[in-house]
């Protein structure tokens, strides 16, 4: 225990830690489910990579210098492109920067709104504020944003004979393509609306949780968790609609006709 009260873990602790990963990795073999490798390689790119920004943030913190903070955000997000590209198995034309674009407004116009008209931190950059917070939001839109592309990307090809024939009977791309819209939408909130209707009564979500442990009232930790839940909604939300959108411009012609080499059955 440091001089503030807060509980360290030291090498034997986290090595106890660690130890349930094994575990985990000894029961996949025993049940032949053959992903033991996959789950320690990922948890030792976890270890290494939390321990590396554990580094880096204590550096950022200490020198607290805006284009630092704004550095490391970038690098999250050009990491968030990279791991939702290989979540999703369609792609489509510009797959990158439609992905792109959609999380630098997305979630950079809620986490600017956030972060200056919620929390309001002084000074503006105060990375203790702004790269933890804005790594929240990047993080759950970065899943909102891959499983709404893969949802509406999906649900075009198993309807592409009903879009083709709405298209057919006059019907503009994105009335044909609305439902597939809809689908997609409503999938990509469904994690972080279970989340909500969870907190407090099945879990108590990370922020709040961290907050706790290192000695801040529950009452103040309970406010944060609100706000960034909320910020959180709009940053999927937003970011979702603006791939969604730009997702139906490239799967349909601008003579309202379905592009074919998208979805093959191949």
């Amino acid at each position: 225990m440091n001089q503030a009260g807060i509980i360290d873990p030291g090498l034997l602790d986290m090595a106890f830690g660690y130890g349930m990963i094994l575990l985990v990795a000894g029961l996949f073999r025993l049940i032949g489910a053959g992903r033991e490798k996959d789950l320690l390689w990922a948890s030792l790119r976890m270890v290494v990579q939390l321990i590396a920004i554990g580094f880096l943030l204590r550096l950022i913190f200490a020198v607290q210098n805006p284009l630092a903070t704004i550095l490391i955000l970038f690098v999250m997000g050009t990491f968030a492109l990279q791991v939702s590209g290989g979540r999703i198995k369609i792609r489509v034309p510009g797959f990158y920067r439609i992905v792109g674009v959609s999380l630098l407004f997305g979630c950079g116009l809620v986490s600017v709104y956030f972060c200056f008209f919620v929390v309001g931190p002084s000074p503006w950059y105060d990375s203790r504020y702004l790269i933890p917070l804005a790594s929240m939001i990047l993080g759950n839109s970065m899943n909102g944003a891959s499983l709404a592309m893969e949802r509406y990307l999906s649900e075009v090809r198993e309807r592409r004979d009903e879009i083709e024939t709405a298209l057919s009977l006059g019907a503009s791309s994105a009335a044909a393509g609305a439902s597939a819209l809809r689908h997609a939408f409503r999938a990509a909130l469904i994690p972080i609306t279970n989340s909500m209707a969870a907190a407090g009564l099945v879990t108590l979500p990370g922020m709040m949780t961290g907050q706790i442990l290192s000695g801040t009232d529950p009452i103040i930790a309970v406010k944060y968790q609100i706000a960034i839940m909320c910020a959180i909604v709009a940053g999927v939300a937003a970011t979702t609609l603006l791939i969604l959108f730009q997702c139906q411009r490239v799967c349909f012609t601008p003579s309202h006709q379905l592009r074919q080499n998208l979805f093959s059955n191949d």
